[in-house]
């Protein structure tokens, strides 16, 4: 039999291009969160800046956020811009362990301007923890009914997501997150920026939150930067 799962929503502070700042900064809210699983926001490695440097797997910068994880047993998925294959560059969700870094995630629906550089994501993915299957989803792709119908159709134990949206999209996001625990009978995570976060965003929504199968909100931070949020599959 499988045992509970920890997981963990981040809002954390961050600076906008500051990649060596923000992945010491994740590695102490890894470090605080006390969970198996500790989720980000999008792009949380360098602030909402669709104009930021890409970043690789092997980023001695990221080193600090790899040895938090050690020291925790922690998987982190945590946002970047990457670089894939031909040149084409994605918004992407990193998976962060002992073992390194790795792209877990490309993100599928773009918006406007994001398409405008990057390049959408093939395929829906997931990652397994301890035998729990993880959907995952960045932003946007919690909009798009497809989206989840296509995630949870891989079989999966709960649909993880980072995102960042204004301070007045916070009903917006929980509704889709309720409506995806609702709809699929999933447990549903949101790591939500908090805070400014650059590319325009002054003020963000936060509001990070774990939902239930069948849509009830299990627990929910408040708008402040640095905000952690704990729950557990059971």
């Amino acid at each position: 039999m499988r045992g509970s799962l920890g997981i963990a929503v981040a809002q954390p502070v961050c600076v906008s291009h500051d990649v060596a700042g923000n992945a010491v900064r994740h590695a102490e809210t890894v470090r605080a969160a006390g969970a198996r699983v500790v989720v980000f926001p999008e792009l949380s490695l360098t602030g909402y800046e669709l104009e930021a440097a890409a970043i690789t797997p092997d980023d001695p910068r990221l080193a600090p956020l790899v040895e938090a994880c050690a020291g925790t047993g922690s998987l982190a998925l945590v946002g970047a811009p990457i670089r894939g294959d031909a040149g084409r560059e994605h918004i992407a969700m990193l998976a962060v362990d002992a073992a390194g870094v790795s792209v877990a995630y490309r993100k599928m629906w773009l918006g406007t301007a994001e398409a405008e550089r990057f390049t959408p994501g093939d395929e829906p993915a997931v990652v397994t923890v301890d035998g729990r299957r993880l959907g995952l989803a960045i932003c946007k792709d919690t909009g798009v009914p497809q989206h989840a119908a296509d995630t949870v159709a891989l079989g999966v134990d709960a649909y993880v997501a980072g995102t960042v949206k204004l301070a007045e999209e916070a009903d917006l996001q929980a509704e889709r997150a309720r409506r995806i625990a609702a709809d699929h009978g999933v447990r549903v995570a949101v790591a939500s920026f908090a805070g400014p976060t650059g590319g325009g965003f002054e003020q963000t929504a936060g509001r990070s939150g774990v939902w239930a199968p069948g849509g009830a909100l299990v627990a929910q931070a408040g708008t402040e930067p640095g905000a952690i949020i704990r729950a557990t599959l059971p």
